[in-house]
């Protein structure tokens, strides 16, 4: 299955990417890649929403990215959560703790 942007709910793009680059610096093909294994292919991030949406995250100055060596050997965009990206990412975890704990409760709910 492929998740991109329009197949999430809104904002949750942007909690998985500071999910992932709160793990270590990390370029933005690596970032794509990481969510596709933790979700065992369930999650894949297409590039036209991945880079659009770390821009975004560095205009909020939740990330910031610098050009370092990939184990390619190639240049590439490496991005570091920032304090506020940290405090942002705690924000995003407890409002999608109640919004999945408030779905399972419709979703369970008995006729």
């Amino acid at each position: 299955m492929d998740a991109d942007k329009s197949d999430l709910l809104q904002g949750t793009l942007d909690m998985l990417i500071l999910k992932v680059v709160a793990m270590g610096p990390i370029h933005g093909y690596a970032i794509s890649k990481r969510i596709a294994h933790i979700s065992k292919d369930m999650l894949r991030i297409q590039q036209g929403s991945l880079y659009p949406a770390l821009h975004r995250l560095e205009n909020r100055k939740w990330l910031i990215a610098d050009w370092r060596e990939a184990e390619s050997g190639r240049e590439a965009k490496f991005y570091t959560l920032t304090a506020a990206g940290r405090k942002q990412l705690e924000v995003e975890e407890m409002d999608w703790e109640r919004l999945s704990t408030a779905i399972g409760l419709v979703l369970r709910a008995v006729q």
